[in-house]
């Protein structure tokens, strides 16, 4: 496994099962939704203090691929890497399955910032991630 910026641990809930037994696919999208937010927290940046400051940090685009199911009970570790390209700032997810750490699902999300309704960067976002 390689090195990241950033690892947690998620427990698949029941719920989160389709009929088949598997993680229904929308679930991923959450699961690395909270691990972004995680990481943002960890680097004392909270969306609820961004967006009262008029600073919005969007999803612009995500690719995901999925590789082996994950089920019921199973502990996510869930990796992230993160860099600016340009406007963008791009997170690179990975999703294991901690008993065998196999690679169940891989994503990229490509977020942009928003501030008082213009696409810019962010001082504030730069200096506590770069």
């Amino acid at each position: 496994m390689q090195t990241y910026k950033f690892t947690t641990e998620i427990a698949v809930r029941d719920y989160e099962c389709d009929i088949q037994g598997i993680v229904n696919n929308a679930n991923y999208q959450h699961y690395t939704e909270h691990t972004r937010h995680l990481f943002l927290k960890e680097k004392n940046l909270s969306f609820a203090q961004l967006h009262e400051q008029g600073i919005e940090i969007v999803v612009a685009r995500m690719e995901m691929k999925f590789k082996i199911p994950l089920r019921p009970d199973d502990i996510i570790v869930s990796c992230l890497n993160f860099e600016r390209k340009g406007i963008k700032y791009v997170f690179t997810h990975r999703l294991y399955r901690k008993s065998d750490m196999r690679l169940c699902h891989q994503s990229n999300v490509e977020c942009v910032c928003v501030i008082n309704g213009k696409l810019t960067t962010s001082d504030i976002i730069d200096n506590a991630l770069l």
